[in-house]
């Protein structure tokens, strides 16, 4: 049996790797310094794998969210997040990963500067591949 993290939730998690490399107004916080493992637990083509998800969620999402925010009711709703969460899932599957995994990296990615850069080129290397 497939789990399925409902689509508000992907949405935000994945929203979040989009915001967490603009620095935040008035904040002096040094940044962390990376852990070795999270390094280490993805390589070169888990990322690659990742920057394309992430590139087709974008994708999927600009397609559903006129829909999800026109839906005349819950039931409705639900209807276009189904569909949305499953398209997704296929990209996932497409990609070698799973919905488990690919917010494991989203995380590490979010946490780990150098990692989130090589990240954010690989998504800009893909958006243009699919211009």
């Amino acid at each position: 049996m497939k789990k399925y993290l409902p689509i508000p939730f992907v949405f935000g998690l994945t929203v979040g790797l989009s915001f967490s490399s603009l620095p935040m107004v008035g904040t002096q916080e040094k940044p962390k310094e990376p852990r070795a493992s999270q390094q280490a637990e993805v390589g070169d083509k888990e990322l690659k794998a990742f920057a394309k998800a992430y590139v087709e969620f974008h994708k999927i999402r600009a397609a559903h969210e006129p829909a999800l925010q026109s839906a005349p009711d819950t039931q409705a709703k639900s209807k276009v997040e189904q569909e949305a969460v499953a398209k997704f899932g296929k990209a996932l599957e497409k990609q070698g990963l799973t919905l488990e995994g690919y917010g494991r990296m989203f995380l590490a990615v979010s946490a780990d500067e150098k990692l989130r850069e090589k990240a954010l080129k690989l998504i800009e290397e893909e958006r243009k591949n699919r211009s």
